[in-house]
């Protein structure tokens, strides 16, 4: 019998982590490089992904070359 195992949980049906660290913002960059994401996928704005995403990446200041970054591809 194969194993049977129960589907991942949507980020957006997970409840809030509690964590002891405060609750912080994106940075300006973090936000523009979600939005470039969100519009690179054809969205308007961009969703919860497009932000858990940009808050796990790090990013240089806002002069380099490669601002913002090239979204995955899909």
């Amino acid at each position: 019998m194969p194993d049977r195992r129960d589907p991942p949980i949507p980020p957006w049906k997970k409840p809030t982590p509690k964590s002891s660290k405060p609750v912080s913002k994106l940075s300006p960059l973090a936000r523009a490089a979600a939005e470039a994401r969100a519009k690179a996928a054809g969205r308007r704005y961009p969703n919860l992904v497009d932000n858990l995403w940009a808050a796990r990446q790090t990013f240089e200041e806002a002069g380099s070359a490669d601002f913002p970054p090239d979204p995955p591809e899909f």
